[in-house]
């Protein structure tokens, strides 16, 4: 099935799944989504793989940012009309806390979009939204 079919089907059912499919990335760190009414939240497990400060334990800082990432692109094409994947054009983190060894959740905001750029806000969380682990800023290119 190719990507503009997949963003098609993922729009109609509320199921992310086969796009999230596509990227060995998000697979091998488990993300998934949960559609809530109209908004989607990102989710990934805690898997050992992932530990960065096994004395925490706590998440690889590089592993959040990656699952920050994929956050941003799955959203941008599940809520504006692409049909290919965005390109990132960069990608700004503001770590706030530690990632600890639990289940992480992100949402995310068009922020602002223009012809060929969308620029997307992305808040991670653990244990309450209110309490971020992590802000990102991102800017993605789209044809």
């Amino acid at each position: 099935m190719s990507l503009p079919e997949r963003v098609k089907q993922a729009r109609e059912n509320h199921d992310f799944a086969p796009l999230i499919e596509m990227i060995p990335y998000a697979r091998l760190i488990g993300m998934s989504c949960l559609n809530l009414g109209e908004e989607v939240v990102f989710v990934f497990p805690p898997l050992e793989d992932n530990i960065g400060n096994p004395t925490l334990p706590a998440i690889h800082g590089g592993v959040i940012g990656g699952f920050m990432e994929n956050a941003a692109i799955f959203h941008a094409l599940a809520k504006l009309e692409l049909f290919a994947m965005p390109k990132v054009v960069d990608f700004s983190l503001d770590y706030l806390r530690p990632g600890r060894y639990q289940t992480t959740y992100a949402n995310c905001s068009v922020v602002r979009q223009g012809r060929k750029v969308v620029n997307v806000s992305v808040t991670a969380w653990q244990n309450r939204r209110d309490e971020p682990i992590a802000n990102a800023r991102t800017h993605l290119l789209f044809e």
